[in-house]
């Protein structure tokens, strides 16, 4: 049974309000002590950490701006060396207990400890089939491994913030050469597979700095990238083979491309040409420099958000959730702050769940940017957060599904509902206003029996726009506000 309103005023009393329920009341944050070695090599900004994974028998490694991979003892907390003198490594993934593949600058390097002493005494080149020109900005993110064994990695563009090296790797083609980013040699801007032998396959083009790929319990492969030019606001793509994804600059590589310059293809031929995100998360409100998206795939060990993508992020002291659905054939959805200052430092670079599921590590790095450094601890206290679960599209609306009781007069106020409407501009340019901004209130609100779903039903949805809501003036059936209020959904596609 759905009880409904269609009444557009304010309600006439709300329930008095709890002490008021904080995040850490959830789940717990935990600072993990440094590596000693790298204090003594460098102080503080030795230990800004960019790759995590756990090996099978449940030592963390951990890869470090200097050049290091360490590995930590799950029971006394202890580091040890594994590898050094790597160059900017940006993620690990570990293989075995004697196997680590990094991504560094140069290659996809594969770490081996031969006699188990638990360091590596084999450092051998897995993959290297990519250009480097020596740009400050050409960094290599990644590995991320399928369920078939294949890696992917993703390269990032050059700046013409820095020129380019006398020495080069990988033809040169000076067609894309110092726009602001440019891809002048294979594959910068690309997504790429690398097989288990070890052979590189372009697989996506159309990215700028995409610092993070991550699969979701379906295999569907999604890479973050950074607002700047050709790109409105910051993004979370769904990768797929062929797909070009809006960053002009790297369709240089493209197979068999011969139409000269690509920044001068004209601009209705460029989006006909690129896919759209999956997710936009609003420049300035949810993320400025999104990073690695990891898929709870805990079965509620963490909490009540499994199957979620969370996805870290540089700027803010936030991690952000995105709840994803397809519609008319496209992967589109929503982002929603999870975790939101409450000791949580920004910078949040890469991030892995421990083997028992109940904690999620989180690397801080900043590479010259905002961020910072170090590696903390989440683990959840296994009592539920207010907090909205889930957002999905329907024909004339929407359904929020929450993951506690709400308060009914709260709950069915369509004015608490009250979406911001608007666009990014794809364009040249670096960044974008929000364009085609209107509002839009829901003209009937309905809440189920549980009290846990409330449908929306709009008059007038507008296609490719971002729908935001705040809904901090919703009140759980325990009278607290919900942890986080607001929620951004890309509505590429409407429901039919």
């Amino acid at each position: 049974m759905i009880r409904s309103s269609i009444s557009l005023g304010l309600c006439a009393a709300c329930s008095p309000l709890l002490p008021g329920a904080v995040l850490t009341d959830f789940y717990e944050i935990e600072s993990i002590e440094a590596p000693a070695l790298l204090m003594e090599r460098y102080g503080e900004r030795g230990t800004q950490a960019d790759g995590l994974d756990f090996l099978p028998d449940g030592r963390l490694a951990a890869c470090f701006v200097g050049g290091e991979v360490f590995t930590r003892n799950p029971k006394t907390g202890s580091w040890k060396l594994f590898a050094d003198g790597l160059h900017t490594p940006l993620g690990v993934l570990a293989l075995s207990d004697r196997e680590i593949l990094v991504s560094q600058r140069p290659e996809l390097t594969l770490l081996r400890d031969l006699d188990g002493d638990g360091v590596a005494d084999q450092y051998s080149t897995f993959c290297d089939s990519f250009g480097m020109t020596g740009n400050y900005h050409e960094f290599h993110f990644g590995p991320v491994r399928d369920s078939e064994g294949n890696l992917f990695v993703a390269l990032g563009t050059a700046s013409s913030g820095a020129d380019v090296r006398f020495e080069k790797r990988g033809r040169f083609d000076q067609r894309s050469y110092l726009q602001r980013m440019y891809s002048s040699v294979p594959y910068r801007g690309w997504v790429c597979m690398v097989t288990p032998s070890g052979k590189l396959v372009p697989w996506a083009s159309g990215l700028r700095t995409p610092n993070g790929l991550g699969f979701d319990l379906d295999g569907n492969l999604f890479v973050c990238d950074n607002q700047g030019d050709w790109l409105g606001t910051s993004k979370m793509h769904h990768v797929e083979r062929g797909k070009f994804y809006g960053h002009v600059a790297s369709l240089l590589w493209e197979k068999d491309w011969k139409e000269g310059r690509p920044v001068d293809l004209p601009l209705p031929e460029l989006e006909k040409r690129r896919e759209t995100a999956a997710v936009l998360f609003p420049h300035g409100i949810m993320a400025n420099s999104p990073s690695q998206p990891l898929v709870d795939s805990t079965r509620g060990a963490f909490g009540p958000f499994a199957g979620q993508l969370f996805v870290g992020e540089m700027n803010k002291g936030r991690i952000l959730r995105t709840v994803l659905e397809k519609i008319g054939g496209k992967v589109q959805g929503a982002c929603i702050p999870f975790f939101d200052g409450n000791g949580l430092a920004t910078g949040n670079n890469r991030l892995v769940f421990s083997p028992d599921g109940r904690s999620l590590w989180v690397a801080h790095s900043n590479h010259g940017w905002a961020g910072n450094k170090g590696i903390q601890k989440i683990t959840w206290k296994e009592k539920t957060p207010p907090d909205l679960l889930s957002i999905g599209l329907k024909p004339k609306g929407f359904s929020l599904r929450f993951t506690v009781p709400m308060e009914k007069s709260s709950s069915l106020e369509p004015l608490h509902y009250k979406a911001k409407l608007y666009s990014y501009k794809y364009h040249s340019g670096y960044g974008s206003p929000q364009i085609n901004k209107q509002t839009l209130t829901p003209r009937k609100v309905s809440l189920s029996e549980d009290g846990k779903e409330v449908l929306l039903q709009f008059d007038d949805m507008v296609a490719k726009r971002v729908y935001e809501f705040d809904l901090q003036n919703l009140r759980t059936q325990e009278g607290s506000k919900l942890l986080n209020a607001l929620v951004a959904y890309h509505a590429h596609n409407l429901a039919e």
